[in-house]
Parts: structure tokens; C-alpha cells; sequence
């Protein structure tokens, strides 16, 4: 079988989710501007997390941890690939339906249980009539995430990565159309996420297709691989799942104050650009990568695959976290404050943004280490830590928001994420030398942290010396441009100086991956 090329994937997956991502804070600028923070955009933001959180459960989690492994060792040992891959889309299909239904009938509890202080306002209700609309989309999402992951499994990565962006793009355009006719931006905003999973199933569904993964819906059955899936599936799905849930307690926590959900959801978005972008194309590359290499026993190749991962999530993650720490109230200000947005709610957003950097890459490490352990099938060790990292962000939420108000989530959110990359690696080491990170690493992680340093000091100057030039209008754009652009430099000649990383190396990487 043709290999899987780390770093290509690495780009392919990275180029697409940065089109989504980019699309999806524009899209936050469209819903902020448009719509505003305040009780319908609140009502949006809880609404739109139901379905997400249970797409990491059966979608993203379970299938990228458990489905994947198992289809790529299954198109590695040439074991029926693709009637495993057909009951496992007919299995998930009949869940996905009763639990849709269930979702229908029995949405005002599930409000209650994600956003409870929605109960003593109009938001409730809102959010009740909202998230019925919205929660079909998990249907069609989660069978997408199933083409997704079989396309990742055989070194296809464009068309599952590229399926997201189609959301953005339907959201961005019902929300300008609605606003140009007079008609309510809302309203267009809803009904065009269920629409954007539609179109996103038959996009991968397409590209299977012209990849001989041929599906066709069936009769579900209950056979040894089903029965090993969901055994491996389920822990998974709560692994994977662990940070929806960290969010829909910060969510429970902030649904208590004015406007905290919707300024919670808009610095979510900030850090979620780079966490796309790196951390998510890294897992996804690197799972069906480490899969194969493992069921081939080639140990040294699965230890640099590991460990080139990791270099590359730290060396474009660290900066970023940084940026966002030094710099989050330019960003904020450029991209968030206008229309129904003002300027106390960038100052208040900027801080979450902030605290979220801090946490950015422990979020980018998760994505490296868990794959060790998927690879293998072992999805409950991964799913014991993140209980425990589960309990820590709760306790520190409920705990913290008496003292510090809306913004103990973002706190609690970073320090979890944290403690789960500390389980992460200390467990990793019972995997052998395998899991653990090569010389090159080690020597090299602290040269990337000093050049974000010097990064990060070079940035705060600049702000520090001119920073009335992002409060004239014509020039804020030009402005977050330029300091974005500078700080890239002195990161990238700081680097090179520091060894953190080289130039010449990488083209090479990138000769031999076009190849």
C-alpha cells in the first residue's frame, strides 16, 4: 500500500481546516456584528454546541480513534476494509436517528442541563426552538466524519479536510443575503447549518466513491468487528468528547452572566484558528500514520513520526500561543468591534483570549500523544485521564466563579487541558521507547519557546510604542496586518538563529513530500 506522507498530509489537512478556520472567524465577525452579544446570540451559541458536542462523541472522537486504527489495519492486512467500513456507517446511521428523535422531543432538558440560567429568561426558549433546527445536523456530520476517516485511513486527505469549510460558507452567505433583503440574520443563520451537513455528507460521500471506498446503506449488523468497534468507540468517544464538555460546564458556569457565553464562544473561535490548523491535522495524519507503521512492526518509524509531530505542533503553536497572550486586544479589536460589538466586549473577550493562549499548546499536544494511544486500540487509558481532567475543570469553574465571575471557565478550560497533556505523556511511557520523544526534539522545544520569547517581547514593544494606530479606522486592518507580518519575522530569525528549526531542512521535507 502506498505510504502515508506525514508532512504532506500534514500540509493538505493544514491548508483546508486554515480555509475553514479563517472562514469561521469570519463568520464570528458576521454573527458579532450582526447579531451581537446578548440573549439571541447566546441562545445561538448553546443551541449550536448540542450537536457539536455529540459529533466529537460519535463522529470525530469514536471514529478517529477507534474506526480509523481499525480500517487501516484492515486495509493493511487486506481483511474485507470496506464491509467493516459499511457495517460500521450502518451501525452509526440507525443510532444516529434514535438519538436525534430522543434530541427532538427532549430538548428543553437538554437545555437545562447545558445552560441553566437560560431558565430565568427568554433565552430558553429560544434556545429550545433553536436547537431543534440545528440538531439534525449531527446526522449528517458524523456520517461524513465516517467517509472522512476511511479517506484519512488510505492517504486521502483533501476532500475530507476541505468538507468543513462548506459550513462557513453557507453560514457567511444566508447571514449576508438575510441581511441585505431585511430579513432576520438569525433565522438564516440557523437554517443553514443543517443544509451545510447535507452538502458536506455528499462532498465525502463523492470522494469515497472515486476512491473504490464504495458504501451503500444496509441493514445494520451485529458482528465480532461491531462489537469490538463500539468496545473501543465508546471510551474513545468520551476521550475525544472531553473538551465539549469542558466547554458545556464553562457554558452551565457562564450561562449565569450577562453576555459571558457569547463572549466565551468568540475567544473560543480565536484559539481554535491556530488549534485547527496544527493540532487537528496533526492527529489526523498522524493516527492512520502510526496505525500502520505499528501493524508493520517498524517501531523506529513510528518513534521519528511521533516526534516530527510533536517538533512541528510545537513550532507553530508556541508562537501563536504567545501572540494571542501579548496581543489579544488588537486582534480582538480589528476583527470583533463594530456593529452590535463594542468596546466592553473586546475588552472583556480579549481577556478569555488571552487565557485560552496560555492553554493553546497543551490543546495542539493532545492531538500528538493520543494517537499513541489509539493506534494501539487502548481508548480507556486516554478516557481515565480525561475523567480526571474532566472533574479538575469543573471543580475549578463552579469553584472560581464566585471569586473571579464569567471568566473561571477560560481558566479552568486551560488548566485541564494542561493536567490532561501531563497524564498524556506520563502514561505514554508504559508504551515503550516508541512514545517517547527523540533527542531532536528535546534539544530543539526550548529553542522554539526562546525564539516565541523574543517574539512576544519584539510585539509587546511595538504595541507599547505605537498603540493608538489600531484605533484609527482605515489603518486598524493594515495595522493587525503589519504586526502579525513583523512578528513572524523576528520569530523566524530568531528561530533560525536559535536552531530551532531550519530553512534548508524544510525544503527538503518539502522536495520529498512532492514527490
Amino acid at each position: 500500500m502506498k505510504p502515508i506522507r506525514l508532512f504532506k498530509g500534514v500540509l493538505t489537512v493544514g491548508f483546508w481546516t486554515l480555509m475553514s478556520r479563517v472562514l469561521g472567524v469570519v463568520r464570528e465577525i458576521l454573527i458579532l456584528a450582526l447579531v451581537g452579544p446578548g440573549p439571541i446570540m447566546d441562545a445561538f451559541v448553546a443551541a449550536f454546541r448540542l450537536p457539536n458536542m455529540f459529533r466529537r462523541f460519535f463522529a470525530e472522537g469514536a471514529f478517529n480513534a477507534a474506526f480509523v486504527p481499525m480500517f487501516s489495519k484492515k486495509m493493511e492486512g487486506g481483511e474485507d476494509p470496506m464491509g467493516f467500513a459499511r457495517d460500521a456507517m450502518n451501525g452509526l446511521a440507525l443510532v444516529l436517528i434514535v438519538l436525534s428523535a430522543l434530541a427532538m422531543i427532549f430538548m428543553p432538558a437538554m437545555v437545562w442541563a447545558t445552560a441553566g440560567g437560560f431558565g430565568e429568561d427568554t433565552r430558553f426558549d429560544l434556545t429550545v426552538g433553536y436547537g431543534r433546527i440545528v440538531f439534525p445536523y449531527i446526522f449528517f456530520i458524523s456520517l461524513a466524519a465516517l467517509f472522512s476517516g476511511a479517506l484519512n485511513a488510505v492517504g486521502r486527505f483533501a476532500a475530507a479536510a476541505a468538507a468543513p469549510v462548506l459550513l462557513n460558507i453557507f453560514v457567511i452567505t444566508a447571514m449576508l443575503v438575510a441581511n441585505k433583503m431585511g430579513e432576520p440574520v438569525i433565522k438564516a443563520l440557523i437554517w443553514a447549518v443543517p443544509v451545510s451537513g447535507i452538502v458536506q455528507l455528499a462532498l465525502v460521500w463523492v470522494a469515497a466513491h472515486r476512491a473504490d471506498i464504495r458504501l451503500k446503506p444496509g441493514r445494520p449488523r451485529w458482528t465480532p468487528d461491531m462489537r469490538r468497534l463500539v468496545r473501543v468507540a465508546i471510551p474513545a468517544g468520551l476521550a475525544g468528547g472531553v473538551m465539549q464538555i469542558n466547554l458545556l460546564v464553562g457554558q452551565q458556569v457562564a450561562s449565569y452572566f450577562d453576555k459571558a457565553v457569547g463572549w466565551l464562544y468568540a475567544a473560543d473561535r480565536l484559539y481554535q484558528l491556530p488549534l485547527g490548523v496544527v493540532g487537528i491535522a496533526v492527529g489526523i495524519v498522524l493516527l492512520p500514520d502510526l496505525s500502520r507503521r505499528l501493524k508493520a512492526q517498524d517501531d523506529a518509524g513510528a518513534k521519528a513520526a511521533f516526534s516530527r509531530a510533536g517538533e512541528l505542533s510545537l513550532a507553530l503553536t508556541v508562537p501563536c500561543a504567545v501572540a494571542l497572550v501579548v496581543i489579544p486586544g488588537p486582534i480582538v479589536s480589528v476583527l470583533f468591534e463594530r456593529g452590535q460589538t463594542l468596546a466592553a466586549d473586546t475588552l472583556a473577550i480579549s481577556m478569555a483570549v488571552a487565557i485560552y493562549g496560555l492553554g493553546l499548546p497543551a490543546f495542539v499536544l493532545q492531538k500528538a500523544l493520543q494517537p499513541l494511544f489509539f493506534a494501539r486500540e487502548d481508548t480507556r487509558t486516554p478516557f481515565r485521564y480525561a475523567l480526571v481532567a474532566m472533574a479538575v475543570n469543573a471543580a475549578v469553574a463552579i469553584g472560581l466563579a464566585p471569586v473571579v465571575g464569567w471568566i473561571a471557565p477560560a481558566i479552568a478550560t486551560t488548566l485541564a487541558g494542561w493536567i490532561m497533556v501531563g497524564l498524556l505523556a506520563i502514561g505514554g511511557r508504559k508504551l515503550g521507547d516508541v512514545a517517547r520523544f527523540d533527542t531532536r526534539f528535546r534539544t530543539r522545544v526550548w529553542r522554539v519557546c526562546a525564539a516565541s520569547g523574543i517574539m512576544g517581547v519584539a510585539l509587546w514593544a511595538v504595541l507599547w510604542a505605537v498603540p493608538q494606530i489600531f484605533a484609527i479606522p482605515g489603518w486598524r486592518y493594515l495595522a493587525l496586518a503589519a504586526l502579525i507580518a513583523f512578528g513572524s519575522v523576528v520569530y523566524g530569525v530568531s528561530g533560525q538563529a536559535l536552531g530551532a528549526f531550519s530553512m534548508a531542512e524544510l525544503r527538503g521535507v518539502v522536495r520529498r513530500n512532492r514527490r
